[in-house]
């Protein structure tokens, strides 16, 4: 296992602080095995492995009738004692009323709670009072340039070598660990795509013209950096002679960025000092969500740099915005 020492920095800063550590972001972007290191690390410190439960709720792991309350009394089963407890629960969002079981856990006993989602229920908007002002919201990205340098820092190849590979394959570990052929890494991004389309989007919003949702996942794909809006997606459609209404184009945004697929940069007006409503730009998640549905092409990569320049500003913590100063553009702020 390779550390990501980011990460575990960082969860190190919120041990034992009072708050339910929340860590957010696209399916196989390394959630878990994050909470694999943080459980090898609390070992290593003195936590008994007994008072570390790590427990998975995915789809094919869960009975489907579980409820919160079942979800709260299989984890207080295993706390048989008053001491302090670590708990890893990963993938919760499959549970439906996680948040009331966490509550409830962080209320009435000697916990310290991380917990892993890849969709929606996880974003703050759709955490239910019951979390309100008593959680951190960690976003996990796949692996940065540096961290895929880690990962293949024993191949024996030139940082300008991977920086080629890198941005032709994206940073999805599983990827990263293999050694895989171009076409390969795609067929396994596209299986990571297609799974978050159909678990996270398509079943729970119930998506009936799946043929038209594609084609404004594509044209926003081929669309990354830059700006666009609502209304041109729908006039594209028409030239295509579909029918699209806005309303649908902002809830097809909304649950791609949702399922972590696509992420809203919004524009901001220097002179105004103001955030704006309009023209902002969406990045992918990973550049190989592009490769994948689209294939490489060397002309795209201007684009990708934008997209990979944008992720490592939001890695270190910064709020970042595209900028306008009177006509001028800004690329980042």
């Amino acid at each position: 296992m390779i550390v990501r020492p980011y990460y575990l920095d960082m969860l190190k800063t919120y041990r034992d602080v009072p708050l339910v550590k929340i860590l957010a972001g696209i399916r196989r972007c390394g959630k878990s095995t994050i909470l694999d290191m943080l459980k090898d690390d609390l070992i290593r410190s003195g936590i008994a492995a007994d008072h570390v439960i790590q427990l998975r709720y995915t789809s094919e792991e869960l009975d489907d009738s579980m409820t919160a309350k079942q979800m709260y009394r299989d984890i207080k089963e295993k706390m048989t004692d008053s001491e302090r407890y670590y708990l890893l629960l990963d993938e919760v969002q499959e549970v439906d009323g996680w948040e009331k079981a966490v509550n409830s856990l962080l209320e009435d006993s000697n916990t310290d709670i991380y917990v892993t989602g890849s969709n929606s229920k996880l974003m703050s908007s759709e955490i239910s009072t019951y979390l309100t002002g008593r959680y951190i919201s960690i976003p996990v990205f796949t692996l940065s340039f540096a961290e895929y340098m880690e990962f293949k820092k024993h191949d024996g190849r030139t940082p300008k070598e991977l920086l080629n590979e890198y941005i032709r394959m994206g940073g999805f570990p599983i990827v990263a660990l293999g050694n895989f052929d171009e076409r390969s890494s795609y067929q396994i991004v596209e299986g990571i795509y297609n799974s978050v389309i159909t678990g996270d989007i398509t079943k729970r919003h119930n998506i009936t013209n799946f043929d038209l949702f594609n084609r404004v996942v594509k044209y926003i794909v081929e669309n990354v950096g830059k700006t666009f809006s609502a209304n041109a997606i729908v006039k594209f459609m028409k030239g295509e002679g579909r029918s699209l209404s806005v309303e649908a184009v902002y809830n097809y945004l909304e649950w791609l960025e949702k399922a972590f697929v696509i992420y809203r940069c919004q524009r901001y007006d220097m002179q105004g000092k103001t955030v704006l409503k309009t023209q902002e730009k969406f990045y992918l998640a990973d550049a190989s969500l592009k490769y994948c549905m689209m294939g490489f092409n060397p002309k795209s990569v201007a684009a990708m740099l934008e997209n990979i320049v944008y992720f490592e500003l939001r890695r270190k913590g910064y709020d970042v915005y595209i900028g306008k100063n009177a006509t001028k553009e800004i690329d980042f702020v």
